[in-house]
């Protein structure tokens, strides 16, 4: 069975909060498009090895992470290349200074953009509910068992090649099967992860529980419980610059 909980909490959590990283849990141990529920695991796994990882500490503190060249402090037998471990590290450690030169990386050890988006999705997933924990003093919770099954391979219609450094469906083009992923707002931050669906789902799903629901980010006059529209944003652009965000 596929849990998460947070019976240790200094404070009472919100159930939709908890529903959400559930949900979350469920989509991380099963198999997706392009990984395995085992493969999204170990990504997870490195997501977590990253935040302490020597190779990955030294690169963030050179003038470019190409200059300094090692090995990453990789979980023991991972199932991962090391291209993915190497881009699952780039990504939690330094991502002010991705460049396209990641996207190759990964076709030239045979993954598609599919592959690329899939990883991106989980290590979102991964990093901020471990985030959460951390703020609340806590270890993160353990990653669930793998379920059973073969990625789908399910590729979307409607994808443009132009826009990004990977597909993204465009903003007009939501097949049949992909109308809940964005109403009128379709923005490039949303459709990031297009070419995966599952994960703007889980994307949006968690963005609900821990910011604001999709549809009313439009609305200044949206708050959350005891927090206004003003301090929320006042939070969320402050964790924004702190971890160097584009946007």
């Amino acid at each position: 069975m596929t849990t998460i909980a947070y019976p240790d909490a200094p404070v009472p959590l919100r159930p939709d909060l908890v529903e959400a990283h559930e949900r979350a849990w469920r989509r991380l141990a099963s198999p997706g498009s392009w990984w395995s529920g085992a493969e999204r695991l170990a990504i997870a796994a490195e997501v977590r090895r990253a935040t302490d990882c020597a190779l990955c500490r030294r690169r963030r503190a050179s003038i470019s992470p190409a200059a300094t060249q090692g090995v990453h402090d990789a979980e023991p037998g991972s199932v991962l290349a090391p291209a993915v471990v190497d881009a699952v590290h780039r990504v939690v450690s330094d991502p002010a200074r991705l460049t396209r030169a990641l996207v190759d990386d990964l076709r030239e050890a045979g993954l598609g953009d599919g592959h690329h988006v899939e990883m991106l999705g989980v290590v979102v997933t991964v990093y901020s509910i471990d985030q959460l924990a951390r703020g609340l003093g806590l270890e993160p919770r353990p990653l669930p068992p793998a379920r059973a099954g073969d990625p789908s391979g399910y590729e979307p219609p409607g994808l443009e090649a132009d826009t990004a450094w990977v597909r993204m469906i465009g903003e007009r083009h939501l097949g049949p099967d992909e109308r809940d992923l964005w109403g009128a707002m379709g923005g490039n931050v949303i459709r990031a992860l297009s070419l995966v669906p599952d994960e703007v789902r889980t994307l949006k799903d968690l963005s609900s529980a821990h910011y604001l629901p999709m549809d009313t980010v439009v609305d200044l006059h949206a708050g959350r419980d005891s927090l206004d529209r003003a301090q929320i944003e006042l939070l969320a652009a402050r964790v924004s610059a702190l971890n160097e965000c584009f946007y």
